[in-house]
């Protein structure tokens, strides 16, 4: 299955198997990494942050490992990119339908798109992921990068 995730995921921006043991702290590795790999502005951790905070990106799948989107404003974001991670542990997410709810996320993809054409791209691929349960279960037991690119290649 091929849907052109694995063109805007740099390899470099794959987290599998964090520890991270909030949002926000799996927000920040994950931003850290598009940062260093030269996608985003220092500002794009504190931006998308802050937009999570009141705009909620997490994705109700009903299963135990949900997914979450965060993204921000496209004044951080120097070229587009997806960054991917996995948690050993769900963290908590607000459900972007009803913000009250809190969602165990297992799966974030963290978007870096400052073009409206990319980003609407960009999303249906990661939809057309996450609305797969084989790539989902896949991507939560990949260890490696040949692991994710099978799952998403």
């Amino acid at each position: 299955m091929s849907n052109g995730l694995m063109q805007l995921l740099d390899p470099e921006a794959i987290v599998l198997a964090s520890d991270a043991s909030t949002n926000e702290e799996i927000i920040r590795i994950l931003a850290g990494r598009l940062e260093a790999l030269g996608y985003v502005k220092s500002s794009y951790a504190d931006a998308v942050v802050r937009r999570e905070a009141t705009i909620p990106t997490g994705l109700p799948l009903e299963r135990a490992d949900n997914v979450a989107v965060p993204h921000t404003d496209p004044e951080h974001v120097l070229k587009p990119g997806i960054a991917l991670g996995t948690l050993k542990r769900p963290v908590t997410f607000a459900n972007m339908e009803d913000p009250d709810e809190m969602l165990p996320v297992g799966f974030v993809f963290l978007l870096a798109i400052n073009d409206k054409d990319k980003q609407i791209e960009a999303l249906q691929s990661v939809m057309a992921t996450i609305q797969d349960p084989q790539a989902l279960d896949g991507l939560r037991s990949a260890r490696t990068l040949d692991d994710v690119r099978a799952v998403l290649g």
